[in-house]
């Protein structure tokens, strides 16, 4: 089945990142004030650079869960989320303000000496009509969207993950081979428009283990201009093991001229849900649990980072009692973060 994934519901999003720069973020090193760093409002700091270079966003859905959670006396719920709101994870772009959303998180990146993960995610006929369905208008809406995205985030630095499902939904049908060429062509000028900044790396999306075969979209994705690109992604908003990603990883990476790639361990610290029906697998599913936090020191050295692309805590869909996808949901958080790896 499909993955949801994690549209972003914030349409303000941009003015996040203005008023986290108006705040100051601390950088890495930094303290935590007056605050012991172990609390439950202690403010939330960057990760050591060696090893994870990526920006926490100091004002996430999780690091807010982790304030009012304090505040309300709930320490063990508050330590619990803040096993997520200290981990960098992706800012899924939204279709109103690319431009300010994009200048928002890197400027904010920037300031803390990090690089920003983005989630780009707006490709026509999204999802299939499914829980993330939506998307840009058309072809030139599109382009225009990827424009001022690229005008946001400037020489900055940034790691996009493009487009989720964008190439495996070609591939396995759910989008209309009606919509082929132009998918192709909008994946192939995305990469070129943000390979031509200066500090962007950019990852294809590229399915998961659990989806068939590396021969099944190896050349997709080379249609796509996986080959202009720094690598592609796989396990985004999925729970395949890291273990099973590397493997597909490798054996994708073999046909598309050794490419690295990027891993999306959120939420796959018991891997795969097998029980209940195909959509209970990956909308919201029971007993899943953090993989391993985000780094850019990996068990293979074709594996660029493990990253969390699809931010835990937030719903895959309306299954499962969960909210809207992307909307963030503090049930299901507490358990992501409190339950234990298999």
């Amino acid at each position: 089945m499909y993955d949801s994934r994690g549209v972003r519901s914030a349409a303000c999003a941009w003015a996040l990142g203005a008023a986290l720069l108006v705040a100051g973020c601390s950088s890495g090193g930094g303290g935590d004030g007056d605050k012991a760093p172990g609390s439950p409002d202690a403010a939330f700091t960057q990760q050591p650079k060696e090893a994870d270079p990526f920006w926490v966003n100091p004002d996430s859905n999780a690091a807010r869960q982790v304030k009012t959670y304090a505040k309300a006396g709930k320490d063990a719920e508050a330590e619990r989320i803040r096993r997520i709101a200290a981990q960098p994870t992706g800012e899924w772009i939204g279709p109103e303000n690319p431009e300010q959303e994009a200048r928002g998180f890197t400027e904010a990146a920037q300031k803390s000496d990090r690089t920003a993960l983005l989630v780009l995610y707006d490709i026509p006929h999204r999802d299939c009509g499914q829980y993330s369905q939506g998307g840009a208008a058309d072809g030139n809406a599109y382009r225009a969207w990827i424009d001022g995205v690229a005008r946001g985030i400037q020489d900055r630095p940034a790691t996009v993950v493009l487009e989720p499902d964008a190439v495996l939904h070609l591939v396995d049908g759910c989008t209309q081979a009606r919509f082929a060429e132009e998918r192709y062509d909008l994946l192939r000028g995305a990469i070129a428009k943000l390979k031509s900044l200066k500090n962007t790396k950019v990852y294809l999306d590229a399915g998961n283990a659990g989806w068939g075969h590396p021969d099944q979209i190896y050349q997709p994705l080379q249609q796509a201009g996986v080959a202009q690109a720094d690598g592609f992604a796989v396990n985004v908003s999925n729970f395949y093991s890291t273990q099973d990603s590397i493997a597909y990883g490798k054996q994708l990476s073999q046909k598309v001229g050794g490419k690295h790639f990027v891993i999306d361990t959120s939420r796959n610290g018991n891997g795969p849900y097998s029980g209940g029906d195909p959509e209970e697998r990956w909308c919201n599913p029971p007993g899943r649990a953090l993989g391993e936090t985000p780094t850019t020191k990996t068990a293979d050295p074709l594996v660029d980072a493990y990253l969390w692309v699809k931010r835990p805590g937030e719903s895959d869909g309306t299954c499962k009692g969960g909210p809207q996808a992307g909307d963030w949901w503090p049930a299901y958080a507490l358990k992501l973060a409190g339950a234990s790896t298999s």
